[in-house]
Formats: structure tokens, C-alpha cells, sequence
């Protein structure tokens, strides 16, 4: 029993080394698409509002892993179509964020506005945690897919624990990485606060470090919002490049990522097209 016990448990860490490296390049587009969209609250809101995304990440994965071992076991063939879907999503709203950087709009109410009836404040805090999580879903299919296709040869026992611990990854570490990311301005204050009234080296290099760290959050911030916006595209059109024969032949003399990024552009902007021509004749 226990020799049976460890040859399972060297299979898992075996596997979910394997499964970890496969999904590292879609967790690295989920940190920087989920830390976009957890900025742009009060300060004081801030890891609230990551808590409450945090936990919809966590309801996401006990929907999609029951869901996605059902699948690979009986209906397999509905996991491509599922994946098409949610890249569509992603390269729209890809599309929809490049389209609002190059064309004058009306800008929507940010949660971090001052405002006096926190009634409106938390109302807009909903609505962004709301869509946060509904990106986070997508991704987390991806992250769950890719991690059961590299697993599918083993047992049942395995397979379910490989791709719950890389679902948990994703979630623990993302968001984790996330806190960290949105409260730096707080460490850098704090740094400042220990320099005060010290001298020499370390409390010179102190006070450097927290201001630098300071005056580093809101351009931190500017770059996650545009790799977060290439990562969906990136992501929406890597599920078109190789799961569409048509679309990977048409642009198999790209780099992968060229590639994927062009596929991304195409269906968003034709996704963004026609939802501004429904707008149009909705107006009507």
C-alpha cells in the first residue's frame, strides 16, 4: 500500500511539472490580464475588491474542473468548441480596448473616482469585479484544458490531482502576484516612513527604493493595462491557431506569437464591427 502510495505521489510531481511548464505561458498572460483588471480602485478597496475576485476565481475552477473531467471522459469533442467561444470573447474585448486607445469616447466611471455616495463607488466596484471574473473563467478553461491534455495518458487519480493543483496555482499565485502588484505604492511608503530621520547607506538606499516604488505604480500600472489587452488577443487567438487547420495554414509563415496576435486582431476587430453595426441599428 504505501509503496502503491508512492509511486502515485512521484507521478503527481512528476506530472504537474510537466502540466505547469505547458500552462506557463497562458499563467503568464492571466497575471498580466487580471492585474489590469484589479487596479483602478480606492486605495483603501483595493485588496478587498482582490479578495472578491479571488474567490469568484475559486468558484470558477469547482465549475469548470468537475466539467472539464466529465468532458475529456464522455464528450471530448465539445472541449475545442468550448475553448473557440471563450477566445472569442477574449479577442473582443482585446479588440474593444485597442479600439478605445486610438478613437475618442466617452470614458466610463472608473470605482477609484471620488465620489460622495459610496452606494456608486461599490455599484462600480461590481461591475468591474463582475467582468474581472467572467475573464477569469475563460482563462482558467484554457489553464485547466492544457493542463488535463498533458495528462490524459495517466490514471484517474493522478489526472485529478495534477489539474486541481495547477487550477489552484493558477488561482493562489495569480491573485497573489496581483496584491503584491497593486499595493507596491504602500511598501514604498513604508520604506520611506523607516528611512526617516536615520542616516547613512541603508536608510539612503531605503528612502530610494520606497520612492522609486512610488513613482513606479502608476507607470506599472499603464504596462499591465497594455500586456494585459495583448495577452487576451495573444490568448483568444492562439485558440483559433491551433485548433483552426484553416486559420494555422493561412498563417503558418508567422512567428507563433505574430500569429497568434494577427488572429486575435482579425476576429476581434470583426467581433467589434459588428457589435458597433448592431449599435448602430439598435439606435434606429
Amino acid at each position: 500500500m504505501a509503496t502503491g502510495i508512492l509511486v502515485i505521489l512521484d507521478d503527481v510531481l512528476s506530472m504537474t511539472q510537466v502540466a505547469a511548464k505547458k500552462t506557463a505561458g497562458v499563467l503568464g498572460d492571466d497575471l498580466a490580464v487580471n492585474a489590469e483588471k484589479a487596479t483602478g480602485f480606492h486605495a483603501s478597496r483595493e485588496l478587498p475588491v482582490i479578495w472578491a475576485i479571488t474567490k469568484g476565481s475559486f468558484v470558477n475552477k469547482l465549475i469548470i474542473l468537475p466539467i472539464a473531467f466529465l468532458l475529456s471522459a464522455f464528450a471530448p469533442m465539445l472541449i475545442v468548441p468550448i475553448l473557440l467561444i471563450g477566445g472569442a470573447y477574449l479577442c473582443f474585448e482585446g479588440a474593444e480596448k485597442v479600439f478605445e486607445w486610438f478613437v475618442p469616447h466617452a470614458q466610463a466611471p472608473c470605482a477609484a473616482e471620488e465620489s460622495d455616495d459610496p452606494a456608486v463607488i461599490l455599484e462600480q466596484e461590481r461591475a468591474k469585479i463582475k467582468g474581472a471574473i467572467l475573464t477569469d473563467f475563460i482563462l482558467s478553461i484554457e489553464i485547466v484544458v492544457i493542463a488535463l491534455g498533458s495528462v490524459m495518458e495517466q490514471s484517474l487519480p493522478v489526472r485529478t490531482i495534477v489539474v486541481t493543483a495547477i487550477a489552484l496555482l493558477a488561482t493562489v499565485g495569480v491573485y497573489g502576484l496581483v496584491a503584491l502588484l497593486v499595493r507596491m505604492d504602500d511598501s514604498g511608503f513604508h520604506l520611506m516612513r523607516q528611512a526617516q530621520g536615520k542616516t547613512g547607506a541603508a536608510a539612503r538606499l531605503m528612502l530610494g527604493t520606497g520612492k522609486l516604488m512610488v513613482a513606479s505604480l502608476p507607470k506599472v500600472i499603464a504596462l499591465l493595462a497594455v500586456v494585459g489587452t495583448l495577452a487576451m488577443l495573444l490568448v483568444g487567438g492562439s485558440m483559433y491557431v491551433h485548433h483552426i487547420d484553416a486559420v494555422h495554414y493561412a498563417l503558418a509563415f508567422m512567428p507563433t506569437l505574430l500569429a497568434e496576435l494577427t488572429a486575435g486582431m482579425v476576429l476581434g476587430i470583426a467581433l467589434l464591427g459588428l457589435m458597433k453595426l448592431k449599435g448602430v441599428f439598435a439606435s434606429k
